[in-house]
């Protein structure tokens, strides 16, 4: 392998494009819930961060997707601060693997489908279940009434970003690039 290919290539990520894409994702997670959310209280808030922690997942696999989760929500928290929950920060990392590991086992289903399964199932766990106990521990509030406001929160928020997510790995130009990606990792 000339040393130049070998250059390219960056541990769990496989490529450099893949690692300054999922940097960039990582970025807009972190504008997306720190800035531009709406908030609902302390424990509430309608925003898009898990977008771009689901898009890392699906496009780049569960590794990545964990990554990218993780580290948008502890930078996330320094960048405004927030105190970091690691409860919480788990629950990020598990929407990426979710997502991720969800989108592969589904491969011979319509994008549509493939999508609105790994956005349900990641939300279902990392979001409703696992980062609100997060939440409802550091905050002491009672779990059952917060996780309704959460699972409805993301009924709405997981619907969007599955029609958001479609759009774009439906997109050619993005498939195509993720697939001369992956292809390229290292096996």
């Amino acid at each position: 392998m000339s040393n130049k290919k070998q250059n390219r290539r960056v541990a769990a990520f496989g490529t450099l494009r893949i690692l300054t894409i999922s940097a960039l994702l990582c970025a807009m997670s972190i504008v997306l819930g720190k800035y531009l959310a709406i908030r609902g209280g302390d424990v509430l808030r309608f925003s898009f961060e898990n977008l771009p922690i689901l898009l890392a997942g699906m496009a780049f696999g569960p590794t990545v997707g964990v990554i990218v989760g993780v580290t948008a929500d502890l930078v996330g928290c320094l960048l405004v601060g927030y105190a970091i929950n690691p409860i919480v920060t788990v629950g990020a990392a598990l929407i990426g693997f979710s997502s991720g590991l969800l989108y592969r086992l589904t491969g011979k289903l319509p994008v549509g489908a493939r999508v609105t399964l790994a956005v349900t199932g990641a939300h279902l766990l990392g979001s409703v279940l696992v980062k609100t106990l997060g939440l409802a521990a550091f905050y002491a509030m009672p779990i059952g009434i917060l996780m309704l406001w959460r699972l409805l929160n993301y009924v709405i928020i997981g619907a969007l970003e599955a029609l958001l997510l479609t759009a774009v790995l439906k997109n050619r130009a993005l498939e195509r690039l993720i697939r001369i990606e992956t292809e390229r990792r290292p096996k």
